[in-house]
Parts: C-alpha cells; sequence; structure tokens
C-alpha cells in the first residue's frame, strides 16, 4: 500500500469563499468583501467604497456560516481524516486593531472545530487565507507596513489559546508567494495601489510586495514560534502557490530562463520559511530589480528560529519559460509562463499536467526533506444539473484519479507525504474569477453568478467516487 496509514485525506475551502454572513455577528469588512463578481473573460473589481446594486459574491457566498453542520456532516460521510478550513480575520479582529477578540467569532470557528472533531475529522486551519481586513488597508497598506507584524502576532495568540488541544495542524499564510507577482499584491497583502481598480491588472510597485513578503516572513516565523511555545503539540507549516516551470526547450537560454523563473516564484518563500534565511539568488533579482528590503537587525535571528514544521502547497498546473520574448504568454497561467505542446488545458485555460505533481513533489522533498502535504489541487469546470438532479462530472473524476496515482508514485519514490485536500471540496466562490460557475466541489452548491439560487447541496458523481476513494486509502481509484 503506497500511502501511510493514517494518510490525512480530506478537502480544503476558505473563509471568504463559502461563509458569506459577511457582515453578521461583529464581523468586520475584509479586502474580499469589496470584490466585485467577475469571470473567465471579465475581471473582477475592487471597490473601496461599496456600490449599490453591485452584486459581492463573498457576501453571502455559500453560506457556509449557517450550514457548517450539513457541510461537515457531508464531508463524514465522504470519510474525511482532515478538513483545511481558514479563519477570517475580520471575525476575530473586525478592523484588526481592536484591544479584545470578537467571542461571537471565535465561538463560530470552535462549533466548527468542534463539528469536525464529533466526526473525527482533524481541522488544519489556514490563519489569513487572502483575506486582509479592509481597515488595515486603508490606514497601513497592508502588509507593506511593519506595523501589521505585531496586530497578526496578538491575533495568532487568540487562535493558539482558545483552540489549544483542539487544533494541532495550522498554516500561516496562504499561497505567500502569489506576492511575487502583481496579482498578490492586493489578493495576499491587501495592498491597494493608487488607481487599481482591475483585480487583474493592479498598479504594481513591486518594492511594496516584496518589502510584505519580509513582513510576512518574519510574522510567519513568531507566529510558529509562539504556536510552539502555547502549545508543543502545535504544528505548523507554510503553503506555496506552486506552478511548476519547465524549460520550453533544451537551448540553456531556455532552461537558465526557466531556473530563474522557478527560484524567485516557486522555491523563495518556502527557501525563507522552511530554511530560515534568504537563498542567495534573490539577492541578484533584488540588485536587478531595483528592490531594497528594510529589515530590522532582529529578523535574521526571527527568521532562523521560526522554521516551519511541514511543507503545504497547491498544485493545479504547470507551465513553460523561454527567453524567447516573442513567444505569447499562456492563457490563464497564474504566474506567467507560455503554453506546453504537450499538455491540455481546462475551460479556463489552465494546463492540466498530473505527472506534474509526482515530479513537484519530488523536487520539494529533495530539497526540503520535511513532511509534504497538498492542501489544493482540483479542476474548476461547469457542471450540469441533469433532470433527475444528478450530476456526471467524469472529468473532475478523471483529474483527480491521474493526480492521486501520481502522489502514489512520489510516495514510492520515497516522498514523506502526508495528506491530501482537495480544492473546493465543496463549491464556492473562485478566488481568481469571483463566479461560482466555475465549480470545483464534490458537493454542489446550488447557488448562481447573479446572486440566485436556493443552496441546496447536491452530492455529484464525484462524492460517491472520492468516499472509494478515502475508504481504499488510495488503492481504489
Amino acid at each position: 500500500m503506497a500511502f501511510q496509514k493514517d494518510f490525512l485525506w480530506g478537502g480544503a475551502t476558505a473563509a471568504n469563499q463559502l461563509e458569506g454572513a459577511w457582515n453578521i455577528d461583529g464581523k468586520g469588512i475584509s479586502c474580499s468583501d469589496i470584490c466585485t463578481g467577475g469571470s473567465h473573460t471579465t475581471p473582477k473589481r475592487i471597490t473601496p467604497e461599496l456600490e449599490e446594486g453591485t452584486f459581492y459574491p463573498s457576501h453571502e457566498a455559500i453560506d457556509f456560516y449557517h450550514h457548517y453542520k450539513e457541510d461537515i456532516a457531508l464531508f463524514a460521510e465522504m470519510g474525511f481524516k482532515v478538513y483545511r478550513f481558514s479563519i477570517a480575520w475580520t471575525r476575530i479582529f473586525p478592523t484588526g486593531e481592536e484591544e479584545q477578540p470578537n467571542e461571537k467569532g471565535l465561538q463560530f470557528y470552535e462549533n466548527v472545530i468542534d463539528e469536525c472533531l464529533k466526526y473525527h475529522i482533524e481541522p488544519l486551519v489556514t490563519i489569513s487565507h487572502y483575506e486582509l481586513p479592509f481597515h488595515l488597508t486603508k490606514k497601513y497598506n497592508g502588509w507593506a507596513s511593519r506595523e501589521l507584524i505585531d496586530l497578526y502576532v496578538k491575533y495568532c495568540k487568540v487562535l493558539f489559546t482558545r483552540f489549544k488541544g483542539k487544533v494541532k495542524y495550522w498554516l500561516t499564510f496562504n499561497e505567500i508567494n502569489s506576492a511575487t507577482g502583481p496579482f498578490g499584491g492586493f489578493l495576499s497583502q491587501g495592498i491597494l495601489n493608487e488607481g487599481t481598480k482591475d483585480f487583474m491588472h493592479q498598479v504594481d510597485i513591486p518594492q511594496l510586495r516584496f518589502q510584505g513578503l519580509h513582513h510576512q516572513f518574519v510574522a510567519s516565523a513568531k507566529a510558529v514560534k509562539l504556536a510552539h511555545e502555547i502549545d508543543p503539540n502545535n504544528k505548523v507549516g507554510c503553503m506555496i502557490l506552486f506552478a511548476t516551470m519547465y524549460p520550453l526547450t533544451c537551448d540553456p537560454k531556455d532552461v537558465l530562463a526557466c531556473q530563474e523563473m522557478n527560484h524567485v516564484k516557486n522555491w523563495f518563500c518556502g527557501d525563507v520559511q522552511v530554511r530560515g534565511q534568504y537563498p542567495g539568488y534573490m539577492k541578484r533579482y533584488f540588485k536587478e530589480n531595483g528592490i531594497e528590503i528594510k529589515t530590522e537587525k532582529e529578523d535574521a535571528e526571527t527568521l532562523k528560529q521560526g522554521c516551519v514544521d511541514f511543507y503545504t502547497f497547491s498544485y493545479y498546473m504547470s507551465g513553460c519559460s523561454t527567453a524567447d520574448k516573442t513567444k505569447e504568454q499562456a492563457e490563464g497561467n497564474l504566474i506567467g509562463g507560455v503554453s506546453n505542446p504537450y499538455l491540455k488545458a481546462s475551460d479556463w485555460g489552465w494546463q492540466i499536467d498530473p505527472e506534474g505533481l509526482r515530479f513537484t513533489l519530488n523536487e520539494i522533498y529533495d530539497r526540503y526533506q520535511i513532511s509534504v502535504m497538498v492542501v489544493e489541487n482540483g479542476l474548476g469546470a461547469y457542471d450540469k444539473v441533469e433532470e433527475d438532479g444528478s450530476i456526471h462530472d467524469t472529468y473532475r473524476i478523471e483529474y483527480l484519479r491521474e493526480h492521486i496515482a501520481q502522489m502514489k508514485e512520489a510516495v514510492e519514490d520515497g516522498v514523506d507525504l502526508m495528506g491530501y485536500t482537495p480544492w473546493g471540496c465543496i463549491d464556492l466562490v473562485s478566488a481568481s474569477t469571483g463566479e461560482m460557475a466555475k465549480r470545483y466541489g464534490f458537493i454542489y452548491v446550488n447557488k448562481y453568478d447573479d446572486g440566485t439560487g436556493d443552496l441546496s447541496r447536491i452530492k455529484k458523481d464525484s462524492f460517491n467516487w472520492y468516499k472509494k476513494v478515502i475508504a481504499s486509502n488510495g488503492e481504489e481509484l
């Protein structure tokens, strides 16, 4: 049997994409709450002042806030061993600057955690998942300011203390490396530069993004140390958006271009969070791009002392890198690159590469030699509800089957793989496009991009398929 006996099978979601209840029980406004709906062809907009009559998908999302018991029961029916979810910072500290946390927010998450534990589902909590309090954007321009470090650590301390003994797996920042590219400025760091309205085409100041990353590294390291102090059983991981890159050709110029892209986009953040120091290759990148990171003298020691316990990442696609500037960028590729002629793509232009997951797992484990977990993987697709209410999502089953098969190969290769949580185990709002039509779940939610729908839940064919996969510990695909 390839997978270890206690392999953590489950699924993943994020608060801002499924909870709804955006202004209920003391919750403050987060950056995601001011993003409109969008689509594959129309980018979502950022509106610092909420517009009357405009649809904001996160405001209701799939209303997990009022349906969590029903949804977790469905996860339990599939056999989940772990459920990865995030805590909305604005439910705990509505502006991020309050002295005392919001008890109703804490109680909600305690209820969610208790519901998981009732079914012997291990909670895996992402502390910050693309939803900074918007107040911190307005006052400090998000993570561009060092002030956010202490505010984040205060928030972490509340979580670690309140959920001691109930949650032992934590992730500090979701896809922290998304901020190595312009779209991650607002999405990940809450940096909103003057003139930015279009989510996919932000006014970009790289200096601010990379300074923001430094602040996040320090905050993450402090959180790791604090988690271990509060409860020695706590395990804290990083979370990386891994978009694997191959050289387009064997031309050495392409190979070097690919190496540089992988360094900056895929490896940099993990290198800091796992190894506890900046990698040498970034010195040249900063120099050539006019970036100067301001640090405090204690930061280097903080990073050393706050290395993560395990490594997690998302994997959806791969791309190709070339030194040839005439080549057209691939549609849908989150970190750039050109299309791979050997791969097919999803409806959103994401190139599907199961073998790339095996390659990536091997590369990560060879580099760091710590436990690894795939915490996002999945296929966003259009789902059709048949007249009898069934949903035959064979394309999703095929995608996941092929990726799990390659995970098994990686385990045979010697990778210490601890778990797998496919993304959007229940349909939710897409982070990149802000739409419901791009569905990932094993569970269909009756909610549409015009805001209509009765929020009823329907099991797709993939639901029973994944149930079998878990029951057989990955042997029956």
